[in-house]
């Protein structure tokens, strides 16, 4: 596996650990504070609903595994060095893109999921900030999935 592989492997961690400490947000949020002992708890406020720390939680491990998965393929595909380096900054972008979507939406009552205010909230810097990387690297990620699907189905040898 080449450098830039393993770098892929790399991001694709740096992007779950950050959802793992949105673990740490959700488990506060749930309980109101943090447990120091069995059954002491200090509490305090935290933002963010129990809701949007799960998403933050979940749809990061999930695109950090996207980011690592995708390096696997790239390998097992053994795709053409510039596809594969293609690829590489897709699905790199993609997952740190998502990773900063997530987050502004547990601090935007939009949900990051339009640049004004929607039906579901107001909008604020986090939403407007967590929205535009994600809308782009939606289309960009299309992208990548039909190369893939295109090289997939080929019956060139690649390489």
């Amino acid at each position: 596996m080449n450098t830039q592989l393993r770098r892929m492997v790399a991001h694709g961690a740096i992007i779950i650990l950050i959802a793992l400490a949105a673990g740490f947000g959700l488990v506060i949020s749930l309980i109101g504070g943090f447990e120091v002992f069995p059954g002491t708890i200090i509490e305090f406020g935290f933002p963010g609903d129990p809701r949007a720390w799960a998403r933050t939680h979940a749809g990061g491990i999930m695109n950090g595994l996207l980011v690592i998965v995708g390096a696997l393929v790239i390998y097992a595909m053994d795709l053409p060095q510039k596809t594969g380096s293609r690829l590489y900054w897709m699905l790199v972008g993609t997952g740190y893109a998502n990773t900063i979507f997530y987050w502004g939406a547990l601090f935007a009552p939009s949900r990051a999921v339009s640049f004004g205010s929607n039906r579901l909230g107001e909008t604020n810097l986090a939403g407007m900030l967590g929205f535009g990387p994600a809308l782009v690297f939606a289309f960009i990620t299309m992208i990548a999935m039909v190369t893939l699907i295109r090289h997939g189905f080929s019956r060139e040898q690649q390489g």
